[in-house]
C-alpha cells in the first residue's frame, strides 16, 4: 500500500513541477497545446498496451467491456456535474477560470487526477512489481496539464499561493488514491481487478477527449495530432523496452 502510495505520489508531482512552470514563464499557447497533444498520446498508449491488456488478462473480455464503459460514464458524470460547479475551464491557459468557483476548479483538478493515479496502484496487483511505463505516461500526461491550467489561472487573477495549493492538494489526493486502489482490491478476484482497471482506463481516456485533447487542439492546431502520435510512439517503444 505504502509503495503504490509513494508512486502515486511520483506520478503526481509533475502536476506542481507544470504548475510552476505555467507561474513562473510566459509560455506560447501553441507550445502548451502541442505539449498538451504528446502527453495526451503517451497516455492513450499506456491505457492502451498497459492497462487495458493486463485488465483482460486478468478478468477477460466481460470485465473490460464492462469497466470500459462504467468508467466513461462514471467520469462524464461527475465532469458533467462540476462544469456546473464551476469547473468547466480548469484547464484553459486563456483564464478562462475567472468566470467559474475557486471550488469548482479544485474539485474538477482532483476529478481528472483520480483516475490517472488509481492507474498506477492497479498495476501493483498483478504482482510484478510497479509498470514504468504507466508511471513515466501519468507523469509525463500530468506536466502539461496544470502548466496549462496554472498558467490559466494566473491570467484569471489566482495568487501563486492560491495555484500551488491546488496542485498540492491533488497531488496528496493523487498518492491517495493509488495507495487505496491497491489496498481495496489486494485480495480482490482477478475479475474484480480487470473491472476496475478497465474502469480507470475508461475514466481517463474519456478525460481525455472531453478536457484534455479539446484544450490542445485550441491552442496548438492542426500539428497537436502529429504530437500525439509521437507521444503514442514514445511511450508504445518505453513499453517494449522495460
Amino acid at each position: 500500500m505504502l509503495a503504490a502510495g509513494l508512486w502515486g505520489g511520483f506520478g503526481a508531482l509533475s502536476l506542481l513541477l507544470g504548475a510552476g512552470l505555467g507561474l513562473a514563464f510566459t509560455i506560447p499557447r501553441r507550445a502548451i497545446g502541442l505539449v498538451m497533444g504528446f502527453g495526451a498520446g503517451v497516455l492513450i498508449s499506456a491505457l492502451a498496451f498497459e492497462l487495458t491488456a493486463e485488465a483482460f488478462a486478468a478478468g477477460g473480455a466481460d470485465a473490460v467491456a464492462a469497466g470500459l464503459a462504467a468508467g466513461a460514464l462514471a467520469f462524464f458524470l461527475g465532469d458533467w456535474a462540476i462544469d456546473r460547479f464551476g469547473g468547466d475551464h480548469r484547464k484553459s491557459c486563456t483564464g478562462k477560470q475567472a468566470n467559474g468557483s475557486p471550488s469548482g476548479l479544485l474539485l474538477g483538478a482532483i476529478l481528472d487526477g483520480i483516475p490517472e493515479s488509481t492507474v498506477i496502484g492497479t498495476t501493483l496487483l498483478m504482482g510484478e512489481g510497479i509498470s514504468l511505463p504507466v508511471v513515466a505516461a501519468v507523469f509525463l500526461s500530468n506536466l502539461p496539464e496544470s502548466l496549462s491550467s496554472a498558467t490559466g489561472m494566473r491570467h484569471a487573477g489566482h495568487s501563486p499561493a492560491w495555484v500551488l495549493g491546488v496542485w498540492s492538494a491533488v497531488v496528496a489526493v493523487c498518492a491517495l488514491s493509488a495507495a487505496l486502489g491497491f489496498a481495496l482490491l489486494a485480495d480482490a478476484s482477478g475479475n474484480w481487478v480487470g473491472f476496475i482497471q478497465a474502469f480507470a482506463a475508461g475514466a481517463v481516456l474519456t478525460m481525455l477527449a472531453d478536457t484534455m485533447m479539446p484544450e490542445a487542439f485550441e491552442h496548438g492546431g492542426k500539428a497537436v495530432g502529429l504530437a500525439t502520435a509521437f507521444g503514442f510512439a514514445a511511450a508504445f517503444l518505453l513499453s517494449m523496452i522495460a
